[in-house]
């Protein structure tokens, strides 16, 4: 049985991974090709983890996450060719780019069985109102030719059942995220002790972190307005983290120099918050790390909460898009309202001051995630749907 499996780049996140862990383990069931377009240069790439795993994907250069006409013709004629060539059972997309022009060539070559993979929306918080509901449309139009949509978490399936009618209940299935996290429960004092002394910390210092692209989307002026008024009212040696790059860099960096946070200092000691760009082992950051911060404007689930989790990491973030479904409020995480400074400023303040809350936290949340977002749980969840699918295909 024949799977093409398409999504839009090799960036860090959850496609990357989901996408790798079913071409590798749905084997040798299921022969799959990899296809996916070209990231940003912004982006940290994540072939990496296709290398691990000894994938060799296929690269559709005209693949790209901005809308061009041209290129995207281009893409969808050579996504036609590849499903010629190929002849797959089953077609499945995973987030938004790749799963317009996949599902399109997939129709459109008569592929018996579509698949998509919602892994995230932007139907709030990215566009304006008409492009907004042009995706909509869009995407109402390409489920209703599509065998099943994937939602990756309770909410999500809400957003697009009734919030936005992008299908009826019956055509969703709900299969969470899958990681491997077993990479964050290995040697983390030793990857603590060699991040915190290339950062110069001290063994008191709380260190705060947000990791992820540097776009609007992920709201870190809020992190930064927060961490001034967190650095202003409390006692502790606080020192803050953004992991990532992205096009909000440069003003990133003049928000802080308006609101006097320290950083790139020539004496590192000094300095209040750290950009650190990129950084390909994530579990030395998370284990170097005392909170995690997120602070976006819309999610889907969230890998670096996931991931956080895994690493008995306390975690604060607003309440947007699939938050909710993995953190419980005071329970395996604090949730505050999204893009609002005093709440997200005092509630992070109140979990920097309690020890015991971090640790009630981290804990809990270690516990509840564990089997949920197991990578093998996630290739047993996609094993059965495709079997299904198939069969009922065969039936009619």
């Amino acid at each position: 049985m024949k799977v093409l499996r398409i999504l839009n780049r090799f960036n860090l996140g959850g496609p990357t991974h989901n996408a790798s862990f079913l071409t590798k383990y749905l084997e040798p069931e299921f022969n799959t090709k990899l296809v996916a377009g070209i990231k940003l240069e912004s982006e940290h790439g994540s072939e990496f983890i296709l290398s691990k795993l000894d994938i060799e994907p296929i690269y559709i250069r005209e693949m790209h996450r901005e809308l061009s006409i041209i290129n995207d013709f281009k893409a969808f004629l050579e996504i036609k060719k590849i499903i010629r060539e190929f002849k797959p059972d089953i077609v499945h997309t995973h987030a938004a780019k790749s799963g317009a022009l996949g599902r399109l060539a997939a129709l459109t070559e008569n592929v018996p069985i579509i698949v998509h993979t919602f892994h995230g929306h932007v139907f709030h918080s990215y566009f304006g109102k008409i492009k907004s509901k042009i995706y909509i449309f869009v995407e109402r139009f390409l489920a209703y030719y599509s065998s099943k949509i994937i939602a990756i978490s309770e909410s999500q399936k809400e957003d697009l059942v009734h919030n936005y009618s992008i299908c009826n209940e019956e055509k969703i299935e709900i299969i969470p995220l899958g990681f491997d996290l077993e990479v964050f429960q290995t040697d983390m004092d030793n990857k603590r002790k060699v991040f915190r002394e290339q950062y110069h910390l001290d063994p008191d210092a709380i260190a705060i972190g947000i990791i992820g692209r540097l776009t609007k989307i992920k709201n870190h002026q809020l992190f930064l307005n927060s961490a001034k008024n967190v650095l202003s009212s409390s006692s502790k040696q606080l020192k803050f983290f953004i992991i990532g790059d992205g096009e909000e860099k440069q003003k990133l960096e003049k928000i802080a120099d308006n609101l006097g946070i320290k950083y790139n200092e020539k004496q590192q000691d000094s300095n209040q918050l750290f950009f650190t760009s990129w950084v390909k082992e994530i579990d030395h950051v998370l284990a170097g790390l005392d909170i995690i911060a997120l602070t976006s404007l819309n999610e889907g689930t969230p890998v670096t909460l996931i991931e956080a989790k895994a690493s008995k990491k306390p975690i604060i973030s607003t309440d947007v898009g699939g938050v909710k479904d993995i953190i419980s409020h005071e329970k395996t995480g604090i949730l505050t309202e999204s893009d609002n400074i005093d709440d997200f400023s005092k509630k992070l303040k109140e979990l920097v001051d309690n020890k015991e809350l971090q640790s009630k936290i981290a804990i809990n949340g270690f516990t509840a995630i564990q089997q949920r977002f197991s990578y093998k749980r996630l290739v047993k969840d996609m094993r059965s749907l495709y079997l299904d699918l198939l069969d009922n295909n065969e039936i009619n």
